[in-house]
């Protein structure tokens, strides 16, 4: 495989940063995965938590160096990360359970695979136009489907942030797949919460992405995004990559041919390491000794449902 990438997560307006983000590739698979925590006070992060690393932590046990059925890995992975959140919710939580929006891409033998549950998007891009995106699980989206509203009255809509699918929620997830497609090089995959693609629209990402290094062009879109959403504005979260497989590459091309076939390399945001604090972030209300216990009753939760 052969492939740019480039990943971000800002807390933009907000006092703590709910999202998640993070990829993993091995010789001869790649997965990326995006969560949006939706919940009070620590549950959104606790749930996007569980589900980016559950996810990624079922990738590494099983690409060897490739996944028999990426469709079923997506659909179990994402359910297993829905048990785990409910089960983390009823052994030490008192009120709702924290609940996460998650999309999550696969690639191998040049196919791309997808999944999704609540509003959190997938876009792939070809030449400068959008050729595929997730549909949000919204109210919004239901009321542009039956004419109600058009896509720019849904921006401003105030149930534009109500979704009717998530894990963690008391109903199973509703789970929707793409299908399998080919990829062609060039070809841009951008994986993001609604904090980033409220503000920019799928067509300017297309056009703005289309010819050009992702890890130079994705930036300021994300000053954009971040200064539009302003000091209320969500946090706000994305992947994007370009695939490079038949094409010439950059000097940032990451290619799998010579890994092993047991190795992987991974990027994720943990717990830890995102209430830690940086730059102007706010210190965290939660001591060293907090953040050590909550991240061991994430990986209990986790473990429970590894097999």
């Amino acid at each position: 495989m052969k492939f740019t990438i480039y990943h971000d997560s800002r807390r933009g307006g907000r006092k703590t940063n709910q999202d998640r983000v993070a990829y993993c590739y091995s010789r001869d698979a790649l997965l990326m995965v995006v969560a949006d925590g939706m919940g009070g006070h620590l549950h959104g992060e606790i749930a996007a938590e569980i589900a980016v690393k559950f996810i990624t932590d079922s990738f590494q046990r099983e690409a060897a160096p490739s996944l028999a059925d990426p469709y079923m890995f997506l659909s179990k992975a994402l359910v297993n990360a829905h048990h785990a959140i409910l089960d983390y919710a009823t052994d030490r939580l008192n009120d709702d359970s924290p609940r996460t929006t998650c999309v999550a891409c696969l690639i191998q033998d040049g196919k791309a695979y997808w999944a999704h549950t609540g509003d959190s998007r997938l876009y792939l891009m070809r030449a400068g136009e959008v050729v595929s995106q997730t549909r949000d699980h919204s109210r919004v989206q239901l009321m542009i489907e039956q004419g109600l509203i058009d896509e720019e009255q849904a921006a401003q809509h105030p149930a534009r942030n109500r979704i009717y699918s998530c894990l963690g929620g008391i109903h199973l997830p509703q789970i929707d797949f793409s299908p399998q497609t080919r990829l062609c090089a060039g070809d841009v995959i951008v994986l993001c919460t609604d904090g980033f693609w409220t503000p920019v629209s799928g067509a300017s990402l297309a056009t703005r992405l289309s010819g050009v290094n992702v890890m130079e062009a994705v930036p300021p879109l994300m000053d954009e995004a971040e200064r539009i959403g302003g000091r209320l504005g969500d946090n706000l979260s994305l992947i994007a990559l370009t695939w490079e497989e038949g094409g010439p590459g950059s000097a940032s091309t990451i290619s799998t041919q010579t890994m092993p076939v047991d190795q992987f390399a991974t990027r994720m945001d943990s717990f830890a390491g995102s209430r830690a604090g940086s730059g102007d972030a706010p210190p965290s209300e939660l001591t060293e000794e907090d953040i050590e216990r909550v991240v061991t009753e994430i990986q209990s939760a986790i473990q429970k449902h590894t097999g």
